[in-house]
């Protein structure tokens, strides 16, 4: 088995120290190089050659954003997830880094310097297995997939509670640390024939359109709202996993590129046409009707649903129940299962749906389950997702 190898780039040493721990602490995770900054970064990338790059944005002689804008100017393609805190300032660079190309972001814990990362251990764990292992495999490594190590932490989670629960007889009696077996990095592959749903009703005309995104999403709605046609009248719903502090400014972002209206969803606030809501972090987003021709969007802080909130099962739910066949319902890359259930419910009510495909998602899952339940009429490749979206849009409004 190949280990996926990393570079870490933070002007603190404690930062770079406790980073280092977190990824050697991983099984097919090492830390081939440490960088203090972006410059230093830029001359141990060609010596290190590693599969992804842990990134800080505030850094002295060249910051994050400086690396990002050199990496971009010179066709560096190793992918770079951002360590940001969740400060409004952090926020808007950490969207801006995202803009110049890099692939995702975890929020540090208690600002910038801080020994309480193992509160984000496992999601950068996660980052790294999907971005670092994607990068990996295409150099012809063989390396542990990134569903390896969601059961991995889900192992170790147990762990950590039986150890709350038993304290000191926990050093006696718990076995060593979590680990799964090398036949759990294998993925099987997706199922060719899934379940056929028989909607009670024919597909009707759209009247709005769902999406659900996680793992790779902000890059993805990236490729796609720039290429969105300015005609579609529906108001577009987007659950995209995201911290709280954070989807103000992506919708903002977003708004700069696309050519309908992107804002972050308010509750309370009616739908309007062409129009897109991005649901805020740590809020559930539905849609409620509010008389003849009128919908309302409602924002939630009821219980996570599958680990989530915002979860795109908790939103394809309010579609199906209000708009049933009159709806479009779009389920992109991911980790786990969030969204699958609620849009094969939006088939069985004659929805359109559509799913993103293996070869362009960044992590196969959400949509992957979604296409095995029947959830999904077509299955899409990335860069045709947009002119497919603008066509189901416009020709059945």
């Amino acid at each position: 088995m190949d280990e996926i190898s990393v570079l870490i780039c933070d002007d603190s040493s404690l930062m770079r120290n406790v980073i280092s721990r977190v990824i050697e602490g991983a099984p097919g995770m090492k830390v081939v190089e440490k960088a203090v900054n972006g410059q230093d970064l830029i001359g141990k990338i060609e010596s290190s050659r590693p599969d992804v790059i842990i990134l800080d944005i505030e850094m002295p002689v060249m910051t994050g954003i400086e690396f990002l804008r050199y990496r971009k100017e010179h066709r560096i393609d190793v992918p770079v997830i951002i360590l940001s805190s969740i400060a409004e300032k952090g926020a808007a660079v950490t969207m801006e880094a995202l803009e110049l190309g890099a692939s995702d972001f975890i929020t540090k814990p208690n600002g910038s310097v801080s020994l309480d990362i193992n509160s984000v251990a496992d999601k950068l764990i996660e980052l790294i297995s999907v971005y670092g292992g994607a990068y990996a495999r295409g150099k012809a490594k063989i390396v542990y997939s990134s569903e390896y190590y969601v059961k991995l932490s889900s192992a170790r989670a147990i762990e950590r509670k039986l150890q709350e629960a038993l304290g000191d007889k926990a050093k006696n009696s718990l076995p060593p640390r979590a680990s799964l077996p090398p036949k759990s990095f294998e993925v099987k592959p997706a199922v060719k024939n899934p379940v056929m749903i028989q909607p009670v009703a024919a597909s009707g005309k759209i009247s709005v359109i769902a999406i659900g995104i996680s793992t790779g999403g902000p890059n993805a709605l990236r490729e796609v709202f720039k290429d969105l046609s300015p005609l579609i009248k529906q108001p577009i719903l987007v659950v995209q996993h995201m911290p709280a502090g954070f989807t103000k400014e992506f919708a903002s972002s977003l708004d700069r590129i696309c050519p309908l209206t992107v804002t972050e969803a308010v509750d309370g606030e009616y739908l309007e046409a062409g129009h897109i809501y991005i649901a805020p972090g740590d809020y559930h987003i539905s849609v409620e009707s509010a008389g003849i021709g009128k919908y309302v969007i409602k924002t939630l802080q009821t219980p996570q649903r599958n680990g989530h909130r915002p979860s795109a099962d908790v939103l394809f739910e309010s579609v199906g129940k209000v708009f049933g066949n009159k709806s479009l319902g779009v389920i992109m890359t991911g980790m786990g299962k969030d969204g699958a259930v609620e849009l094969a419910e939006m088939r069985k009510l004659g929805a359109w749906t559509l799913g993103q495909d293996e070869k362009s998602s960044i992590v196969y899952g959400m949509p992957r389950v979604a296409w095995e339940l029947g959830a999904v009429q077509k299955q899409v490749n990335l860069q045709d997702m947009a002119a497919t979206i603008n066509k189901l849009a416009l020709d059945n409004y």
